[in-house]
């Protein structure tokens, strides 16, 4: 079980690396991690929201959370000579998962008002 999900990280990794310039594919793999991060907001906001109890706690962790990762996507140098591929891939899907949460707590604040 183990060598088939490292085997299949190794092929998602393989076909993100080689398809790096076409730009349809970019353009997918950063809309998907936008939604995967409007999913993860939507859902760490309302299941543990059910009790009443910790829906504060996991917003502001939430918070926090973006807030490290802002520090760290645009502390970093993105120039071509200091960044690879690999690396400039992660930072922006890490920043468009970020993306995501954000817009997913304007879209959950707009629900509670109305």
């Amino acid at each position: 079980m183990k060598t088939k999900i490292s085997t299949l990280f190794s092929k998602i990794n393989k076909f993100l690396i080689t398809n790096y310039n076409n730009s349809l594919s970019y353009f997918a793999c950063n809309l998907i991690a936008l939604l995967l991060g409007f999913f993860f907001a939507n859902a760490l906001a309302t299941l543990p929201g059910q009790t009443g109890e910790w829906g504060i706690v996991v917003s502001g962790l939430l918070v926090a959370i973006t807030e490290i990762i802002s520090k760290i996507v645009y502390t970093i140098d993105i120039s071509a000579a200091n960044l690879n591929k690999r690396r400039f891939l992660f930072f922006s899907l890490l920043n468009n998962i970020k993306l995501g949460i954000i817009y997913g707590f304007f879209v959950d604040s707009f629900k509670l008002g109305s």
